[in-house]
């Protein structure tokens, strides 16, 4: 398994290679977004770990070309950054995943091989649910046309769930990627869809959205 590590801070990208390499993986090393652009482009990685604060190219605009390029590598962006928006930047010009520094290096570990499981899987710029669509870019949601006004939480929590269409997603897997957190309150998940219920589902008659007890969320395109 091949992993690229774009970091410029050269102790933290030498440690992730050492650590990397422990546990199997193959690592390539880059210290600037343009280096780490052109090694992702000509290599042939089942996953990037692409920090976002880099001379030269930011990793937002690495991730943005090489999608625009239609390259689906698995990427994984790494920051000092903890606020939502950050996170909501990086998923919406097409990263995987997002870790915020310092981290837990067994959950790096556990998140790559996660999106090497999954695969480079080419990922529609409109996410759809049925009637149901996500544009990430634009940040708008419709339903049959219908314009649908969510927060910036709801949308977040939308936005996973299409990611992962027919799945079922567990309060604390959402809490992870959408709060970023495993210290919220897991009712505030429950809550939230409750929100979600009532916006996207209710006035169009739909089940979309449905609890699996004792398990989680799963979303789906036949809530007739």
């Amino acid at each position: 398994m091949r992993v690229l590590v774009v970091e410029d801070e050269r102790r933290m990208a030498a440690a992730l290679r050492r650590g990397l390499q422990a546990e199997g993986f193959a690592v390539d090393l880059a210290h600037d977004g343009e280096d780490g652009l052109h090694l992702a482009r000509e290599g042939d990685y089942d996953a990037v770990v692409l920090d976002i604060m880099l001379p030269g190219l930011s990793g937002y605009k690495v991730c943005e070309r090489l999608r625009a390029e239609e390259n689906w590598v698995p990427i994984l962006m790494l920051s000092a950054k903890d606020g939502e928006y950050d996170l909501a930047d990086g998923l919406d010009l097409g990263a995987d995943d997002y870790l915020t520094k310092p981290f837990s290096y067994v959950v790096l570990v556990a998140r790559l091989r996660a999106l090497m499981r999954r695969g480079a899987r080419r990922r529609p710029a409109v996410l759809r649910a049925g009637d149901l669509a996500l544009d990430p870019a634009a940040r708008t949601v419709t339903r049959g046309g219908e314009p649908i006004e969510l927060t910036p939480r709801e949308f977040g929590l939308l936005e996973y769930l299409l990611r992962r269409p027919g799945e079922v997603v567990s309060k604390t897997e959402i809490l992870e990627h959408v709060w970023d957190t495993y210290d919220t309150d897991p009712n505030v998940v429950e809550v939230y869809v409750g929100y979600l219920r009532r916006k996207i589902d209710a006035p169009f008659g739909r089940t979309t959205l449905r609890t699996v007890r004792g398990a989680g969320y799963r979303l789906s395109g036949d809530g007739g």
